[in-house]
C-alpha cells in the first residue's frame, strides 16, 4: 500500500530554516514527487516538484529560498526551507506524480498525498 509521510515541520522564528522530509513506502520504483502547502483559508499552493531523474521545477516566487531534493536509496524527498517568514506558515504536503517527468503545478495532477506537516513561523 502506497504511503507518503511528511515530517520535519515545527515552530521557527522569522529568518529560520527547516528541512521537511517525505518518506515514501509501498512503491517499487521511484516517482516524481511534489511539495504543496496550504495556509488557513487559502487554496493549495504548488512549491516544487522533482522528477525521478532529479529534474526540478519550482514556483518562481519561492525559488532561491526553497530547495527540493531526493534520496532514492532512502525513498525520501526533502524540502529545504530557508529564510522562513510568517507568510510561509502553512500545512506542507508531499504528493506523488507519475514515472519520469513531473506533472504540472495543479493539485488535481497528483493522485496520492500525505497528511502534511505543520510549519509555524513566529517570534
Amino acid at each position: 500500500q502506497l504511503r507518503l509521510v511528511e515530517s520535519g515541520g515545527g515552530l521557527v522564528q522569522p529568518g529560520g530554516s527547516l528541512r521537511l522530509s517525505c518518506k515514501i513506502s509501498g512503491e517499487l520504483t521511484p516517482r516524481s514527487i511534489a511539495w504543496f502547502r496550504q495556509a488557513p483559508g487559502k487554496d493549495h499552493e504548488f512549491i516544487a516538484c522533482i522528477s525521478t531523474s532529479g529534474i526540478t521545477n519550482y514556483l518562481d516566487s519561492l525559488k532561491g529560498r526553497f530547495t527540493i531534493s531526493r534520496d532514492n536509496a532512502k525513498n525520501t524527498v526533502y524540502l529545504q526551507t530557508d529564510d522562513l517568514q510568517p507568510d510561509d506558515a502553512a500545512l506542507y504536503y508531499c504528493a506523488r506524480g507519475g514515472e519520469g517527468r513531473c506533472p504540472g503545478p495543479l493539485r488535481g495532477e497528483y493522485m496520492y498525498w500525505g497528511h502534511g506537516t505543520q510549519v509555524t513561523v513566529s517570534s
